[in-house]
């Protein structure tokens, strides 16, 4: 298969029951994607995937065969943010959006899904958006704060 990840191109024999996550983390040494819950209810796995024409979308990377992403555009939570920081991630910790972590990649991404869609959502916009990404922390208020930052910055043009 041919799959291009950050940027950088791919070819991989995969096996069947072969996991886009574990293609990352194992194969690609790409460890920014967390294998959590393994079910596609926490969202720590979370990436943005773009298949041919289509608009880039978040997916559960442990749920997607890594197979079926032949020909597919993947971005994790390294390469959003080349060569510098995304703004979303500037503001994550400006905002003290991250406490343990290990949900912040996968918030980052679906918050950069949403602004790619919707450049100035409102706060249930955000919220609704999130809503598959479980932050253990509890840090949802400082979340939304960072996203609603970002979004200010990147619509101004900075």
């Amino acid at each position: 298969m041919q799959i291009t990840v950050n940027g950088t191109s791919h070819d991989l024999e995969v096996a069947g029951h072969e996991t886009l996550l574990g293609l990352l983390r194992d194969r690609l040494s790409l460890t920014g994607t967390k294998l959590s819950c393994g079910r596609g209810e926490c969202g720590a796995c979370t990436v943005l995937m773009k298949v041919g024409g289509a608009r880039q979308h978040t997916v559960y990377s442990c749920l997607t065969l890594a197979a079926a992403c032949d020909g597919a555009s993947v971005t994790t939570i390294e390469g959003l943010g080349r060569p510098s920081l995304h703004p979303l991630q500037e503001a994550f910790i400006a905002h003290d959006a991250v406490q343990c972590g290990f949900c912040t990649p996968g918030q980052i991404l679906a918050a950069a899904a949403l602004l790619e869609e919707n450049a100035s959502p409102t706060e249930p916009d955000i919220r609704a958006a999130l809503s598959g990404n479980l932050c253990r922390c509890g840090t949802y208020p400082k979340i939304v704060l960072a996203v609603e930052a970002a979004a200010r910055r990147m619509a101004s043009g900075g």
